[in-house]
C-alpha cells in the first residue's frame, strides 16, 4: 500500500455526508477518492458493484448510500429493505473479496428509545419503524459478510446540502417572517432527545479513523454525533438565535405531530468507544451548528 496511492470509494456521493467528504477530499492529497452516485454505481447490483471493484483496486469504501425517507418506508418496505440492507450485503461481500474496508453509516433509529442514558454499542436493539428495522439488516449482514467492517451509527445529521431540519427551520423561519403576520409561527416537538450531528464533522472523522491506521484492527459498530444532547425544539430556538429571527418557535408535543414511523423518544448515543479508540474529539452539537449556519448564510 505504500507505493502507491490510497484508494477511498465513496458511495450514495450525492447525499449530506457525500457531499461534505467531496469538500474535504482535497486536503487529503495522497488520497485518491472515487466518489459515485446512485447512477455511477448501483450497490444493489452485484454484478455491477462486482466489476466496478474489479475495475479499480480500492483500500477503503465509505457507503454513504441509504433510503433515508423515514416516513416513506411504512409504505415502501421493500425499496427500503434493498437498498438499506440487500445493497449491503453485496457491498460487504465484494469487499471482502477485494480486501477493502467497508465504513459503512448506521443510525440511532436501530434502537426503540425507551432508554434514560446514552446507547452504547452493546445495547440491545430494537427498532421502532420500517426504516430502523432495515438499517439494523444492514448492519448485521455487513458484518456477516465482512467482519473487517467498520459500522458507525450516527443520529439528526444535518449539512449545508440536500434536505435536512435545519435547512427547513430556516426556510418555515424566512416564510413566517416575510408572510402577513407570524400568527402561530412554526410548532416543533419537545419532547424527543438526541444530539444533531454536522456532516462535516462525520466527514472528518471518517477520515481521521482512516489515517490513524487503528481501523483494520479495529472494526464492529461505533457511534459518533457531536456533543450535547438537545429536543429537536431547543434544536429550533437555537437555530432561530444564531440567525437573528423573529419568528416564534412554538414547543408541542410527539403526540401533537404525528407521524407515518415512530420516532426514538430518546436516541442519545454514547460516543466513548470512538474517541477512546481512535483519538478522536468531537465538537459540540452548537458550535457546529454556528459554523454551519455560518455557510448557509
Amino acid at each position: 500500500m505504500n507505493n502507491r496511492q490510497l484508494t477511498i470509494l465513496v458511495t450514495g456521493a450525492n447525499g449530506q455526508l457525500g457531499n461534505e467528504l467531496q469538500v474535504i477530499a482535497p486536503g487529503f492529497v495522497d488520497t485518491r477518492f472515487l466518489f459515485v452516485s446512485k447512477e455511477a454505481l448501483n450497490i444493489a447490483d452485484a454484478l455491477a458493484t462486482e466489476k466496478y471493484f474489479s475495475e479499480h483496486p480500492i483500500d477503503y469504501c465509505i457507503n454513504c448510500a441509504a433510503y433515508t425517507a423515514v416516513d416513506k418506508a411504512e409504505s415502501e418496505p421493500e425499496n427500503a429493505f434493498l437498498i438499506n440492507a440487500t445493497a449491503i450485503a453485496n457491498l460487504a461481500t465484494v469487499c471482502k473479496i477485494n480486501n477493502t474496508q467497508l465504513i459503512h453509516i448506521s443510525t440511532d433509529y436501530v434502537f426503540d428509545g425507551t432508554a434514560s442514558e446514552p446507547y452504547k454499542e452493546t445495547d440491545q436493539t430494537n427498532p421502532a419503524s420500517v426504516y430502523g428495522r432495515s438499517k439494523l439488516l444492514g448492519e448485521e449482514l455487513a458484518l456477516q459478510n465482512d467482519p473487517s467492517t467498520i459500522i458507525i451509527r450516527t443520529s439528526w445529521l444535518y449539512s449545508s446540502f440536500k434536505n435536512n431540519f435545519v435547512k427547513t427551520m430556516l426556510r418555515l423561519m424566512k416564510e413566517k417572517e416575510s408572510g402577513p403576520a407570524d400568527r402561530h409561527g412554526i410548532n416543533v416537538v419537545n419532547d424527543q432527545f438526541g444530539s444533531p450531528t454536522y456532516a462535516a464533522d462525520l466527514a472528518l472523522a471518517i477520515m481521521q479513523i482512516i489515517a490513524s491506521n487503528k481501523s483494520k484492527e479495529n472494526p464492529g459498530i461505533y457511534h459518533y454525533t457531536n456533543a450535547g444532547v438537545t429536543n429537536w425544539y431547543e434544536f429550533a430556538v437555537a437555530i432561530k438565535k444564531i440567525t437573528n429571527s423573529t419568528c416564534t418557535v412554538n414547543p408541542i408535543t410527539t403526540a401533537a405531530y404525528p407521524t407515518a414511523a415512530k420516532r426514538p423518544a430518546y436516541s442519545v448515543l454514547n460516543t466513548i468507544k470512538m474517541t477512546s479508540t481512535f483519538g478522536l474529539s468531537i465538537p459540540g452539537w452548537k458550535d457546529s451548528l454556528k459554523q454551519c449556519l455560518q455557510l448557509l448564510k
